[in-house]
């Protein structure tokens, strides 16, 4: 009778296992009629989702040194400045192009500060010289400022959001998308650079030159450059050992 019991087992066990199902191997009894000692679940793996986020944390811009500098030690001190900035003063994430309104101190203003929204156009700089630009039109008239990123003047940075839930503009098959063509005519010469030449890559100004001035600075084109991977600028490197560098200072 055992051995029978032992044989339909087995036949059990392979129709299991290539269906996909588990064995009964588990559930036999031992020789000695007792059941087998239970054998607790391996424990499950836990994923710890906030550090994949901080790994996944944005890294500004200005953090990473220039390409061809060779004296990192200016840079990692400007880092500790930098950091130690942030500590007390909240720097959000930005691009250009995000709407921002900046808070700095006046001691000429009434309440000894002044507050300015724009788009931010321009973000250039390395390390505490990182700067940004904002453009409004107040009465008519373009206004840009220029900031400081780590000044110890500016009280705060805002960004404007837009909601997820907005509801699209419906417009017709033939309707066109408006789209600002408005080309500024160029002030003649003398100008401070050749800033009809492609590498400008100027857009939105209209050129009042002759046609042969214009194909003559076509001839300066360089269309070949996109392509060239050893003009890039690889920063992965460079990247993770600031990220880990400012991971440690900010854990403090």
């Amino acid at each position: 009778m055992g051995a029978v019991q032992l044989e339909i087992t087995a036949v059990l066990n392979a129709v299991l296992y290539f269906t996909g199902c588990f064995s009964l191997s588990g559930y036999r009894v031992s020789s000695d009629g007792k059941p087998p000692k239970f054998q607790p679940p391996p424990k499950p793996v836990i994923i710890d989702r906030k550090t994949q986020k901080e790994e996944r944390r944005f890294l500004s811009p200005e953090f990473i040194p220039p390409r061809g500098r060779t004296d990192p030690l200016k840079y990692y001190l400007e880092r500790k400045d930098m950091i130690q900035r942030r500590k007390v003063f909240n720097i959000p994430e930005f691009y250009v192009g995000s709407v921002l309104a900046v808070t700095t101190a006046d001691p000429y203003a009434s309440d000894k500060s002044k507050r300015f929204v724009g788009i931010c156009i321009q973000r250039g700089g390395k390390g505490l010289g990182a700067t940004f630009v904002l453009r409004n039109v107040i009465e008519d008239q373009g206004v840009e400022i220029c900031y400081e990123l780590y000044s110890p003047r500016i009280q705060a940075i805002e960004y404007s959001t837009f909601d997820v839930n907005m509801k699209p503009v419906p417009r017709m098959d033939h309707e066109e998308i408006p789209v600002n063509k408005l080309q500024v005519r160029m002030k003649p010469k003398p100008w401070s650079k050749r800033w009809e030449r492609p590498k400008y890559n100027i857009k939105g100004i209209k050129f009042e030159l002759p046609e042969h001035k214009m194909k003559a600075a076509q001839k300066w084109s360089q269309p070949w450059l996109e392509f060239d991977m050893l003009r890039e600028y690889d920063t992965s490197k460079i990247e993770a050992k600031i990220r880990k560098e400012l991971s440690e200072e900010l854990g403090k």
